[in-house]
């Protein structure tokens, strides 16, 4: 059982700044020097920029220091749990932002946030911007294929300034991925993100169901805030939690059936309608779900 250790670094916060954007990285050092850039020239307003570095030893820890980021660091990969609930020590606005490191955010992705914010009549939201990504990947929230590029190398950056905004998209039901936002307030409430998902596997629907239990019900994807996403570069090198059966034994249901049938994934925004419990497709899920509930293995954590 490996030991977290924390050394935290607070430089100087963007005067006027609106969100503290976390952003976990793991030896992915152009990725994120291009998603900060990305942050740095495109967002509208001054935002402050947290990143935890796992490990580091590809020169992400010097980078970061030279830059004078926000930045939370441990030796080791802690995943990005410990890295979320780390980053938050150091958030410095109301606003709590989650972006992966392998993202480039488009001219206006914040301004179309904090306008959904200042509309609302109170802090229980979660809000997530709208991905393109270069390929399909069955995700009804995304904008694919819009590929400008599968790695760094060949990134059309230039394309995508020109084209990101013609595609169509209305916002969407079921804010539950990266990039997202949610109140610091709030983020605290639920006691961030759960570390019994370590390194990461499935740990957003479980914030988003926590966030449900606590009452939020504004969980909104917001068609105008537009970031590219290269797809899971860090994620193919970590050996994955078992965060589908974890979902199931602690919520009673599947994490597919919360998204799809609660949340309503991927619905334009305006066709959400609350969930019935009386609902005939609701109710045989939650029964397979139990179901399926009482043939998981009965295991303890390993210790050592």
């Amino acid at each position: 059982m490996m030991k977290v250790a924390i050394e935290s670094y607070s430089g100087v916060v963007p005067a006027g700044a609106r969100l503290s954007i976390l952003i976990p990285s793991w030896n992915n050092l152009p990725y994120l020097k291009l998603c900060v850039n990305s942050i740095r020239r495109y967002s509208t307003h001054p935002h402050q920029i947290i990143v935890h570095v796992n490990d580091g030893s590809d020169g992400t820890l010097d980078w970061v220091r030279e830059q004078q980021l926000d930045h939370t660091y441990s030796p080791e990969n802690v995943g990005i749990c410990f890295a979320m609930n780390l980053g938050r020590t150091l958030v410095q606005t109301d606003y709590v932002a989650f972006m992966n490191d392998d993202m480039v955010v488009c001219p206006g992705w914040d301004t179309a946030l904090l306008e959904e914010i200042a509309a609302l009549p109170d802090k229980y939201f979660f809000l997530s911007a709208t991905m393109l990504e270069p390929y399909p990947t069955n995700s009804k929230p995304v904008i694919a294929p819009a590929d400008y590029g599968r790695e760094i190398e060949d990134f059309d950056e230039a394309k995508l300034l020109r084209e990101f905004h013609q595609y169509e998209k209305a916002d969407w039901c079921g804010a539950t991925r990266p990039p997202n936002v949610v109140h610091r307030d709030v983020w605290d409430l639920v006691g961030g993100y759960s570390v019994e998902f370590s390194p990461g596997f499935y740990s957003d629907p479980d914030f988003a169901m926590k966030l449900w239990q606590a009452g939020v019900r504004h969980f909104r994807g917001i068609g105008r805030s537009r970031v590219y996403h290269f797809v899971s570069k860090s994620l193919v090198r970590v050996q994955p939690n078992p965060g589908r059966r974890q979902f199931l034994k602690k919520w009673g249901m599947t994490s597919s059936t919360f998204t799809r049938l609660v949340l309503q994934l991927g619905k334009p925004y305006e066709e959400w309608t609350p969930p019935n419990p009386q609902d005939p497709v609701l109710r045989r899920a939650w029964r397979k779900n139990r179901f399926q509930q009482l043939f998981l293995p009965r295991t303890l954590p390993e210790l050592q």
